[in-house]
C-alpha cells in the first residue's frame, strides 16, 4: 500500500512539473528564434547614423525626425578658393540619404582651423579671412578692415524690383538630414534658412543652402521662461550668467560654421526680456557686422529698444506662420504677411521646418510674383528699413 501511495505521489509531482518544463522549453525556443532573426536581419536601426543630443525643449517643438538626433549629410565635397581647393582635415564622408531625398553635394563638415584664402562653392562666398577672427574656439565673424560686413558679404544679391518685399525665415534646420534636404529641395532661393549650431556637419548644410541661393542665419540658444524644463541645449545664453560667460557661450555658437549673414534666437523669451543681459550681446553682434532677426512673440521682449540703443541691424518677425501646425492656419498667416507687405512695403515671417510648413511655403511662393510680391532675404528687409 505504501509503495502504491509513493508511486501516485511521484506521478502527481511529474504532472505538476510537466507544464513548467514545457513553458521553459517554449521560452528558450523563442529566445533562439529572436537571436537568429537579429543575426540575419539586423536591428531595425542598424546603419542609421544617430547621435544623441540633449535638447529637451527643442525636441518638444519638433518632429520625431528632428528629435531622433543629428543626421550626417551626403558625401563631402571640398570648398574652393579662387584658384585652389581647401578642405578641412576633419571632413568625412557620410552615409547616403534615402532614395526619396536628392543627394546634397556638400562642402566640408567643418571649416579649416585657419582660413588663409576666400572659400567659395558654386561661385558663392562661404568664408573670407578678411571677415574672420581666429579665436580659441574657432573662426568667428568680424567687420573687415575695409568696412565690409558679414551681413552684406554673405547676403545673396537682390535684383531691383518695385514689388512689395517679403522675407520668410525657416528655422530648425541642420539637425536632420531628411528634413533639411526636403526643405532645400522644396523651398525657393528667396527663403532665408536658419541653422542650429549643434550638428557636427552644420557647415555642410549651410554651405549647400548658400550654394542654392539662400541667405543663412545662425540660431543662438537663449534662455526661455521655463528653463530648464525647456532647454534649448548646451551653450544657452542665460539672463543671470554674466556678460563674460554669455559672450563665451555666444562665441562657441558663432564658431560652428561660416557664411551666415546674421543670427536669430533659438527660444529665448526670458533672455530677450532682460535688457542688462541682452545689451552686451546685441552690442557684440553689432560690432561684428551681423544682423539680428528676432522671432520671439513675447510681449515682454526688450530687443527692439536695445537694438535702437546700440544701433543694431535688427528685424522682428511679427508673424509666426505655424504656431498652429496645420495647412489652413499656415495659409491664413501667409495671407496676413501679404496684407502687412501691401501696407508697409515689406514684411517678415518665420516658421519651423515642419513638413506641412515647407509644403505650404513652396506652394504659396509660386504665385507671389502674380500677386505683386517678391521674396527677399532678411538682410534686404533691414537694408530697406534704413
Amino acid at each position: 500500500m505504501s509503495s502504491a501511495s509513493s508511486q501516485i505521489t511521484q506521478r502527481a509531482r511529474d504532472l505538476r512539473l510537466q507544464p513548467l518544463v514545457l513553458a521553459w522549453l517554449a521560452a528558450f525556443a523563442a529566445l533562439l528564434v529572436l537571436i537568429v532573426a537579429v543575426a540575419i536581419l539586423g536591428h531595425s536601426r542598424d546603419g542609421e547614423p544617430v547621435a544623441s543630443l540633449a535638447l529637451t525643449d527643442f525636441a518638444s517643438r519638433i518632429s520625431p525626425e528632428h528629435a531622433a538626433g543629428i543626421r550626417s549629410a551626403a558625401p563631402a565635397r571640398s570648398l574652393t578658393t579662387a584658384q585652389t581647393t581647401a578642405a578641412s582635415p576633419g571632413a568625412r564622408a557620410a552615409p547616403a540619404l534615402p532614395a526619396t531625398a536628392s543627394p546634397v553635394p556638400a562642402a566640408t563638415a567643418m571649416l579649416p582651423r585657419h582660413i588663409s584664402a576666400p572659400l567659395y562653392t558654386g561661385g558663392v562666398l562661404i568664408a573670407d579671412p578678411a571677415l574672420i577672427e581666429e579665436t580659441q574656439q574657432g573662426p568667428i565673424p568680424r567687420i573687415a578692415q575695409d568696412g565690409r560686413m558679414p551681413m552684406t558679404a554673405y547676403a545673396p544679391a537682390v535684383a531691383p524690383s518695385s514689388a512689395k518685399k517679403i522675407a520668410i525665415v525657416v528655422t530648425g534646420l541642420g539637425l536632420s538630414a531628411k528634413v533639411t534636404t526636403a526643405a532645400l529641395d522644396a523651398l525657393p532661393p528667396g527663403i532665408t534658412m536658419a541653422f542650429a549650431p549643434y550638428a557636427d556637419d552644420v557647415q555642410t548644410w549651410a554651405t549647400e543652402a548658400r550654394r542654392r541661393g539662400h541667405e543663412v542665419l545662425l540660431e543662438i540658444p537663449m534662455e526661455p521662461y521655463d528653463f530648464p524644463d525647456s532647454d534649448p541645449g548646451p551653450h544657452t545664453l542665460r539672463a543671470a550668467a554674466g556678460e563674460d560667460s554669455n559672450v563665451s557661450r555666444l562665441t562657441w555658437s558663432l564658431s560652428r560654421f561660416a557664411g551666415y549673414a546674421g543670427v536669430t534666437n533659438l527660444l529665448g523669451e526670458r533672455f530677450l526680456a532682460d535688457s542688462e543681459a541682452l545689451a552686451p550681446i546685441m552690442t557684440y553682434l553689432t560690432r561684428r557686422g551681423l544682423l539680428f532677426v528676432d522671432t520671439s512673440s513675447s510681449e515682454h521682449s526688450v530687443a527692439p529698444d536695445v537694438a535702437r540703443q546700440v544701433g543694431a541691424a535688427y528685424l522682428h518677425s511679427a508673424v509666426t506662420i505655424d504656431a498652429i501646425e496645420s495647412a489652413m492656419e499656415i495659409e491664413a498667416r501667409l495671407s496676413d504677411i501679404e496684407t502687412r507687405a501691401r501696407s508697409d512695403g515689406t514684411a517678415i515671417g518665420t516658421g519651423f521646418a515642419y513638413p506641412v510648413t515647407v509644403s505650404q511655403l513652396a506652394n504659396w511662393a509660386q504665385g507671389l510674383p502674380e500677386r505683386g510680391f517678391v521674396l527677399v532675404p532678411a538682410s534686404a528687409i533691414v537694408a530697406t528699413a534704413k
